[in-house]
């Protein structure tokens, strides 16, 4: 018996521009994996970029082009942060721009939105939806007037609020868990860093790297903690755009953005490890996870994100301390150990996340609930 098609329209403002752009890769990834499902008719509103052939665009012009400069602007959430109340302009022009989206695109069994924010023009209608919430919407949550709004949407609908680690379900129970299901559901890894054979590390010049949007929260403690650190037997490559006015030291070497693909031929299969020393609001870094599904040990510091997917000494080491950040790298350096610890890292990314067909299968698990309890 063949299943029945139902639509699902997916919202998104991050989206890369092409193969090699860094930016939204995880949504493109999302996408293309739930597009293989037969039973989904996709439909997609984000910035341009190249999509699978089967899912539909349905952008207007001006709005992908707003969408693309917003891209080339950071991101909603880099304008917030680093704009603060003069992002408001651009807040405003976004929720209008979905309203409008939402008021057209009637024809939709299931909204897909990822992000608190972009569910707010939602207001007007009642279509089951599943919210993706990363670490961020966690700030969001602060905004005033925000819970009220988002409440005010999410009851009149069957909703199922997916954070993409399990760490926040406990911390959205309380604001939705009345009137919507708070579902975990980590985002996959690409199969390819699963295949990367590593290389035995260099014990006498052991080579680190550190892969993040360059902000002073991104970067936390590294600067000030890896001085006395990176010169000798150790040494830091960082890579990342820069999105605020930082002074790179000179014992890092700085390469500016890289593409997954010489993540995936150069440094992964050559390197000791990444470092993580951020104190921003995360969700689940995604480039921690292909490191871990490589088989590269990662050192990080203590944040809620991170020891969610770090056992201490046994996938990983938190650090909370510059001495523990020497620690950890003599305890790295060791070739023996830093490979047992990789492999432990990549046996608990197959276990517990999974590729991005596995990502996909447990979104139209939720495509299929929200469909099930409307019949």
């Amino acid at each position: 018996m063949q299943k029945k098609k139902f639509t699902v329209l997916f919202v998104s403002t991050s989206y890369p521009a092409d193969n090699k752009d860094w930016r939204g890769r995880f949504t493109a990834n999302t996408v293309a994996a739930i597009s293989h499902n037969d039973c989904i008719r996709l439909n997609i509103w984000a910035p341009p970029g190249d999509l699978p052939e089967n899912v539909k665009d349905t952008s207007i012009a001006t709005e992908a082009e707003w969408l693309k400069q917003l891209m080339v602007q950071g991101g909603i959430a880099h304008l917030l942060r680093s704009r603060g109340p003069f992002a408001a302009d651009t807040v405003f022009k976004l929720l209008l721009y979905l309203k409008r989206l939402y008021k057209r695109e009637k024809n939709i069994d299931v909204a897909h939105i990822n992000w608190l924010q972009n569910a707010i023009p939602l207001w007007h209608s009642t279509t089951p939806t599943v919210i993706s919430v990363l670490g961020s919407d966690l700030g969001f949550l602060k905004f005033p007037g925000m819970k009220f709004f988002l409440r005010h949407v999410i009851r009149k609908r069957k909703c199922i609020i997916a954070p993409n680690a399990d760490w926040m379900v406990s911390e959205l129970q309380p604001v939705f868990g009345d009137i919507a299901e708070i579902r975990s559901v980590p985002f996959g890894v690409d199969k390819m860093w699963f295949n990367i054979k590593r290389k035995p590390i260099n014990r006498e010049k052991n080579k680190w790297l550190v892969i993040t949007r360059l902000t002073q929260k991104k970067i936390g403690t590294l600067f000030e903690w890896g001085k006395h650190l990176f010169k000798n037997s150790f040494e830091l490559h960082l890579f990342g755009p820069m999105q605020e006015n930082l002074q790179v030291p000179n014992w890092i070497v700085y390469h500016g953005p890289v593409s997954p693909d010489d993540l995936h031929a150069k440094w992964f299969p050559t390197s000791s490890g990444l470092i993580t020393l951020s104190l921003h609001d995360e969700g689940r870094p995604q480039v921690m996870l292909e490191a871990m599904a490589a088989g590269l040990p990662v050192i990080a510091s203590p944040l809620k994100a991170h020891i969610d997917i770090i056992d201490d000494k046994q996938t990983g080491c938190i650090v909370s301390t510059p001495k523990e950040l020497e620690q950890a790298l003599i305890f790295l350096s060791n070739p023996i150990t830093n490979n047992n610890i990789g492999e432990n890292a990549k046996r608990w990314i197959v276990k517990n996340i999974g590729t991005w067909d596995d990502c996909a299968t447990r979104y139209i698990n939720i495509y299929q609930t929200l469909m099930s309890e409307l019949i």
